[in-house]
């Protein structure tokens, strides 16, 4: 068997993470509720780095207001 062959018998990869309007059809319930679960904590972090950026610009407000 050669190395290099394109039409081996190796597994397509599944990506790890989700991208937006990829095809789901694919996806069994499980991977569908493991990207569910990946995306809602992804928004969670993202509502966090929001909640400092809106602290941070908060501080330098009151801060240069006098």
């Amino acid at each position: 068997m050669i190395e290099d062959d394109p039409f081996g018998s190796r597994p397509a990869l599944k990506p790890t993470a989700h991208e937006i309007g990829s095809d789901l059809s694919t996806l069994s319930e499980v991977e569908i509720e493991e990207r569910i679960a990946l995306l809602e904590a992804e928004i969670a972090r993202l509502r966090q780095a929001l909640d400092r950026k809106r602290s941070s610009r908060a501080a330098a407000d009151a801060f240069f207001k006098r």
